[in-house]
């Protein structure tokens, strides 16, 4: 091997591991996925490890792991040399999830001193692998060949003590010929494998810096004569309708002998194993093959209107291929599972078979909380299914190559995927003379990632975009790529967001951009269309103004969708010294330095559990859209925004819900509406007698008609909800007419008002309610410090995305606002009501803060009506909320409520929520963000409950609607808390009620809460009731409908009035 002998390192020789001209030794040319079969039946299933000609390689290997290359042994690959009492680690796997040194986590930089293409020699760890196998018998006198999958960042393999070779480029396969270094019985296999090589300097990507042999790891044989790759495509006719099936096998002859009238045959098989045509769909002539050459194989056939493949309709077929000798006997076969379809650009939009599709996507890391970079086929298996339920269309394997599994589940399930060399330097920059695009030596390392990455992957259907790499700057290097993959594959448009909307872009592919901006390029006339190759960052608690993207995205025709960042929280799993689990960011293994939580942005926990901002996705990305048409008449309009699919192969049905509760349901029938298109449809809703007071909404459901691979008969595929333009009377009012007398009371600063199994207590001096009790219910306590009663409140534990502004919050002093009270009054409105008034200043600093005016209007039954008035003064950012909070016991922890639900939303991500009757624990409403923030909000709360297990607690109603927040933790601990297991929890109840609440934007990186959803500092007046409630009183819907009568007019019976002033 060039530049290094293994047992000492020469200065004046460049390492391997850091020469970019030298990128691998003895590596076999790239190739597509395959397996040689002798079994027909298995052959068609296309199970690699089922082939006899396959075995798996993965499992405990023999570990010795050092810090740094000098350190290494120096002879390990030696049969003879003792491992015996080595570590044992699992292959794949990445070694510090094993405890061998420490993951890093970094967005930009690199972790190693910047010095391309120098790795530092202090600190750059080496793992030595050593496993053991034995060939089986029936290979004998065949070529064997072993396969890496994935290994980070560099490796040399030895058989036998024998050096075969040395490979860089971690996310495409590194494959050697082994068959002249094997012997009979055991074989010894050592790996040496290098942490950081100069290859590192091109996979500078924003994940977890792991490394080892981290992806599968198998041997394969072949006969002398094999298929050492072989390409599917196919051509569809003007009407894309019928098809060229073309199909390119390169044969390579790795005996000693030349071979005569070799011949390659394919057939073409549908889903049920049937041939397409005759059995023979085509063959190829016969060729002359001599020792050590390789012959080209070029056929095709045409196919009539073959099933097409797209996202919506994973039409896939079997191509199985035949390699035969002179006397017609089967040498070995291979297959792929292919699918029609074709990919092109005209009119400024990238067209699927003819028609503009819409991306709707997810950047995707490859993540396992528990496992690193190694995911099972399991776990990718569940991230398929969970994108496929949620609307999702579209991956972008960000930013490399994935397993060669993930794109076969793609081609299965139905997934459009954006392909990724593992070209990253994002560390570099992007200045002309720095980046590494435009330096002649680094050229081949770039080009041959994606010629291995194109090789690869260019049988997959699922794959209809070729990336050439994330934040690599941009130079010559991809100019050349570029036209390299054009030549290679014009099957495929190519993307790259560095080349912006320079020549060697198909796709005007930019990240992050506003609303207005894409809307800007989308109104001119464009030869390119436009996709997000990254919006809407999915940091923690985010995901505003999703629908304004795409109310704009299918508005115009050069806008195509876009996709997410990102798919998976990349937290890794870890466990405090007293057991308890969170998960970890940057800097929780003593990494440093580290980019913290910026890792965390998926749309999906580390786990893959959901959290509130997913639903919203799935309502945007749904491919249906049902609109009003005269409603009061029942006629709605269902348009199909699909581009394959009728709605006829879904089921539907409608339901009308009186405050929430459903008091009509049928299904729709006949949902015959083609791509594109839209019908009005007629429901058959029979206008019940309308109770005063209440909403009555219609819901529509789509659901699929019976079982999928993705998901069960009945999911639900895409919903709307439409409110009923019915004539409804108003509220009845609360009857007032005899109300309980009311006695006044006051001891030192607190005032205390009793009533018949009530009381109320303030604070004169605190300008606030200190504690509510009704019958033996204590809704509101006396604190020990300060008061739990409703008090002014302007903040929130920040999200991600607010992080910027939060400096803000801060320098206002939002977060401890002080109240001084101006005026207090005590007003006799009469026996059975007395009204309290309340002007507090709260002071954020010297200058700034709210004054807040407060009315209670107390009622003899035990109502309680709050008016505020809140006028901010003096210099004041853009606000987190504005409202009020309080501390009830946490004996209530029972939560209902009418509005919108039933997950979390906010005002610029409640699209996926809808209005109706919610219920649930106040514990429940805590969502898990792995870094603590602001959660649990709902919007257009119309009343909330808060009740015991007997059923009897307390109402909230608001005269309009509210924001409601119920938690068991305060803002402030949130704030401080790093990671779930430290947030403070505690019994009470923290309930905040807001005037309106922030958005949430995309802020952490990208554009932040669009203007309409930006809360600013102005008067706001917003009036809510308290109210007790018992099962006694009736439905609890009815007891939240009665409407406060306006008492304004005085009882002059009784004029006195008793006024206290503070």
């Amino acid at each position: 091997m060039s530049g290094i002998r293994h047992g000492e390192i020469f200065a004046e020789e460049a390492n391997d591991w850091e020469n970019p001209r030298m990128i691998g030794q003895n590596k076999e040319p790239a190739h597509c996925t395959l397996m040689p079969y002798a079994d027909r039946n298995k052959a068609i299933d296309g199970v690699r490890a089922a082939s006899k000609f396959y075995l798996s390689l993965n499992g405990d290997w023999k570990f010795h792991w050092v810090s740094k290359p000098a350190e290494r042994p120096q002879d390990f690959f030696k049969p003879g040399y003792d491992v015996s009492e080595w570590d044992e680690i699992p292959v794949p796997s990445n070694w510090q999830m094993h405890g061998y040194g420490k993951p890093i986590y970094l967005n930009v930089p690199y972790p190693f001193k910047e010095d391309p293409p120098h790795i530092q020699n202090d600190y750059n760890p080496v793992g030595s692998y050593r496993t053991e196998f034995e060939i089986p018998g029936n290979w004998r006198g065949r070529q064997v060949f072993i396969h890496f999958d994935g290994v980070e960042s560099a490796f040399y393999l030895w058989i036998n003590g024998k050096e075969v070779g040395y490979s860089q480029g971690s996310r495409t396969p590194a494959e050697f010929n082994i068959t002249d270094y094997l012997q009979d019985g055991r074989n010894v296999l050592a790996v040496e494998v290098y942490r950081w090589s100069d290859g590192s300097y091109l996979e500078c990507q924003d994940f977890w810096r792991l490394s080892g042999i981290f992806r599968n790891v198998y041997l394969l044989s072949t006969p002398g004569l094999h298929i050492r790759d072989f390409e599917v495509n196919c051509d569809l006719d003007e009407e894309y309708k019928d098809a060229v099936l073309k199909i390119t096998a390169r044969v390579h002859n790795y005996s000693d002998e030349a071979w005569m009238n070799a011949k390659v045959e394919v057939s073409l098989l549908d889903a049920e194993n049937n041939p397409v045509g005759s059995e023979v769909l085509m063959e190829g002539n016969s060729v002359y093959i001599s020792p050590g050459a390789e012959s080209i194989v070029m056929m095709n056939a045409a196919v009539d209107n073959p099933l097409k493949w797209s996202a919506e309709k994973p039409h896939l077929y079997t191509v199985l291929l035949k390699l035969k000798n002179e006397k017609d006997e089967i040498i070995e076969m291979e297959s792929c599972k292919f699918g029609f379809r074709e990919v092109e650009i005209k009119g400024g939009q990238l067209l699927l078979n003819g028609a503009p599709i819409l991306i709707k996507g997810v950047n995707r890391h490859e993540h396992d909380p528990d496992t690193g970079h190694y995911v099972s086929l399991e776990s990718m298996r569940k991230d398929i299914i969970l994108m496929k339920q949620f609307n999702i269309n579209t991956v972008r394997t960000a930013h490399y190559p994935d397993d060669p599994q993930w794109y076969e589940l793609c081609d299965q399930f139905g997934l459009y995927v954006i392909d990724e060399a593992n070209i990253e330097s994002h560390g570099i920059g992007y200045k002309p003379e720095n980046t590494l695009a435009n330096k002649p030596e680094w050229k081949r390392a770039h080009v041959d990632r994606i010629i291995r990455m194109v090789e690869r992957d260019k049988n997959h259907p699922s794959i209809i975009i070729w990336s050439m790499g994330n934040e690599a700057g941009d130079g010559t290097t991809f100019e050349s790529a570029s036209e390299w993959i054009h030549r290679r594959d014009p099957s495929r448009p190519v993307h790259y967001e560095r080349a912006g909307r320079r020549y060697h872009t198909d796709i005007v592919c930019p990240m992050y951009s506003r609303i207005e901006s894409i809307v800007k390029y989308a109104q001119d006339e464009q030869e390119r269309p436009l996709i997000l190759c990254e919006y809407a960052h999915a940091m923690g608690n985010a995901v505003g103004n999703l629908k304004e993207y795409w109310e704009a995205i299918e508005e115009y025709d050069h806008l195509q969708g876009g996709s997410i960042w990102d798919w998976v929280d990349q937290g890794l799993r870890k466990t405090t010294e007293d057991g308890k689990e969170y998960w970890a960011y940057g800097g929780d293994f003593g990494d440093d330095p580290n980019d913290g939580n910026f890792c965390i942005n998926g749309l999906v926990f580390p786990d893959r559990k959901i959290p509130p901002k997913l639903w919203e996705v799935k309502k945007v990305y749904q491919s249906v859209e049902i609109n009003e048409g005269d409603l009061s008449q029942g006629k709605i309009r269902i348009h199909n925004k699909y581009f394959f699919t009728n709605l006829g192969e879904f089921e539907a049905d409608w339901t009308l819900y009186e405050d929430g509760r459903a008091i009509q349901r049928d299904e729709i029938e006949n949902l015959d509406v083609a791509p594109g298109e839209s019908q009005v449809f007629t429901l058959p809703i029979e206008q019940q007698e309308l109770v005063p007071g209440a909403e009555y909404w219609l819901r529509v459901c789509i659901f699929l008609s019976g079982d999928t691979a993705w998901a069960s008969d009945a999911h639900e595929v895409a919903w709307e909800q439409l409110r009923m333009p019915y004539d409804v009377p108003p509220k009845p009012e609360m009857d007032v007419s005899d109300l309980s007398e009311l006695k006044l009371g006051a001891s030192d600063d607190i005032l205390t008002i009793k009533g018949k199994n009530f009381s109320i207590s303030f604070s004169t001096t605190q300008g606030a309610m200190t504690s509510l009790i009704y019958q033996d219910m204590f809704f509101i306590e006396e604190a020990e410090e300060g008061v739990n009663g409703p008090v002014l409140n302007a903040f929130r534990a920040p999200t991600d995305n607010n992080r910027r502004l939060a400096r803000q919050w801060y320098e206002a002093g939002l977060n401890q606002l002080k109240r001084e009270v101006k005026d207090f009054t005590i007003e006799t409105v009469n026996p059975g009501v007395i009204r309290v008034s309340v002007l507090t200043e709260n002071k954020g600093t010297e200058d700034s803060g709210f004054e807040h005016h407060c009315t209670y209007t107390i009622f003899g039954n035990g109502c309680i009506q709050i008016g505020n008035q809140i006028k901010p003064f003096g210099e004041l950012p853009v606000l987190p909320k504005l409202g009020v909070k309080m501390k009830i016991t946490g004996d209530f922890d029972n939560f209902q409520w009418y509005g919108a639900g039933p997950q979390e939303n906010y005002p610029d991500r409640k699209y996926g929520a809808f209005i109706g009757f919610h219920q649930g624990k106040v514990s429940e409403q805590y969502v898990p963000y792995v870094r603590p923030q602001e959660t649990g909000n709902k919007e257009e709360v119309r009343w909330a409950a808060f009740t015991d297990k007997s059923g009897a607690g307390l109402l909230v109603v608001a005269e309009d609607v509210l924001a409601v927040t119920a938690l068991h933790t305060t803002a402030e601990d949130l704030d401080k808390a790093e990671h779930i297991h430290e947030i403070i929890l505690i019994d009470d109840i923290i309930l905040c009620l807001d005037s309106w609440q922030y958005g949430l934007g995309n802020g952490s990186c990208g554009p932040g809460v669009i203007d309409k959803y930006a809360a600013y500092p102005e008067s706001f007046d917003f009036t809510y009731s308290l109210r007790p409630y018992t099962r006694g009183m009736g439905e609890m819907f009815e007891v939240a409908r009665l409407k406060i009568p306006n008492i304004l007019n005085r009882d002059e019976s009784n004029p006195k009035k008793s006024v206290l002033k503070h």
